[in-house]
């Protein structure tokens, strides 16, 4: 496998949608940040602000009410967000994690039903692939869905579901054929008023609090035939093609993290006086901010060209590195952030460590981008595979 990574410079309409986010987000949403976090309530302010602006879910096609940004302007309202409040960038991501496979699979008829609510901000797409028993082994999930005439009949237990509870719609992955392995899993639309369908009490997490995470449960939980994602069977397919392009969304997310951070360490070694001088003048600091800027950058450009990998793939232009480099960018972008982060907390030294000052928070938030939509051990394995192939 040939690698080919070029360096990406952002378009003038790119750069410009750069700006307008930053300045939405540091208006309306970064004065939130802080007690979103601290009473782990979702951030209807940084939600009506995504919405009235049109960026809750840009990656929508025009033709079902969406913007039709594409991945890299996704990319960057992702990034932009996180850059002060990493749960609220969560509002733009699971939209597209949960809307991706009726993008790629789904009928004309789900897309035409599903994505209008979302692209409006009517409705928000969560994503169920995981189960207590069937984490990184997704294919080991143990969720059934059995047909009875036009309907399925869904049973059993997903976990750690991100924004569950406040998304309208889930893309459920359910086990119709047993025995039969990964090809024996489908994908299906579900809604939170179908009958028989519940959720867990929200997770008491270490970081990303204003985002809610719980277990759904099906019990005798009937929909329609028609809301099947694709073709019977094609759902594990579905789900893995899914995250090739959403596992960039969390590298941006990573990125955004990692940004504000460095940003707000920036600011602080500027004005902290130590020694009757700005610790900023301190050599030994000067070298932790540039590695922080020099890594950030590395992924900023990793992250950008697996974007523009993904918008040539969602037009039919798949590229053999693409899964490659969708793994990599995740893995590098989040261990870069959490790396990041816990430097920004050492250059505020004591200041970091409490909740007065942002980079703990930052700091929190940027563990999980190591752990969801595929471990960083889990990318490891999806990158040697590739190379090995």
């Amino acid at each position: 496998m040939s690698l080919d990574f070029p360096a990406y410079a952002l378009s003038e309409e790119h750069a410009a949608l750069r700006e307008s986010v930053r300045a939405l987000a540091e208006e309306q949403i970064a004065p939130y940040a802080a007690e979103v976090d601290e009473s782990a309530r979702f951030p209807q302010e940084a939600h009506d602000a995504l919405v009235k602006a049109d960026l809750n879910a840009v990656h929508i096609p025009e033709q079902y009410g969406g913007a039709g940004a594409d991945a890299i302007a996704t990319v960057i309202v992702i990034e932009e967000v996180a850059r002060v409040c990493a749960s609220s960038s969560l509002i733009p991501a699971v939209n597209k994690l949960g809307t991706v496979p009726l993008l790629l699979s789904g009928s004309e008829e789900l897309k035409q039903r599903f994505l209008p609510p979302v692209a409006s901000g009517a409705a928000m797409f969560s994503y169920a692939l995981s189960e207590p028993e069937a984490g990184s082994d997704a294919a080991a999930m143990k969720t059934k869905a059995v047909r009875d005439g036009d309907n399925f009949v869904l049973n059993g237990t997903k976990r750690w579901i991100t924004n569950a509870g406040v998304s309208q719609y889930y893309t459920v992955m359910a086990v119709t054929n047993p025995g039969t392995g990964a090809d024996g899993i489908s994908a299906f639309v579900v809604d939170k008023d179908d009958e028989g369908f519940t959720f867990g009490a929200p997770e008491h997490k270490l970081g990303i609090k204003g985002s809610p995470t719980r277990e759904l449960y099906f019990d005798n939980c009937v929909i329609p035939a028609s809301r099947m994602i694709g073709a019977e069977g094609s759902g594990f397919k579905t789900a893995l093609a899914t995250l090739d392009h959403t596992r960039i969304t969390i590298a941006a997310q990573a990125l955004g993290i990692a940004r504000g951070a460095l940003d707000y360490a920036i600011g602080y070694v500027k004005e902290r006086r130590q020694f009757g001088k700005p610790i900023a003048e301190f050599q030994g600091l000067q070298f932790m901010l540039a590695d922080m800027g020099m890594k950030i950058e590395a992924a900023r450009q990793m992250t950008y060209a697996a974007a523009a990998k993904s918008e040539r793939a969602m037009n039919g232009q798949r590229e053999a590195d693409f899964t490659f480099i969708s793994s990599a960018c995740k893995c590098f972008a989040s261990d870069i952030a959490m790396e990041v982060t816990t430097d920004a907390v050492q250059l505020l030294g004591g200041y970091g460590y409490v909740h007065d000052y942002p980079v703990e928070r930052m700091m929190r938030d940027a563990k999980i981008t190591q752990i969801y939509e595929g471990t960083n051990q889990i990318q490891r394995m999806v990158m040697a595979r590739q190379l090995l192939t």
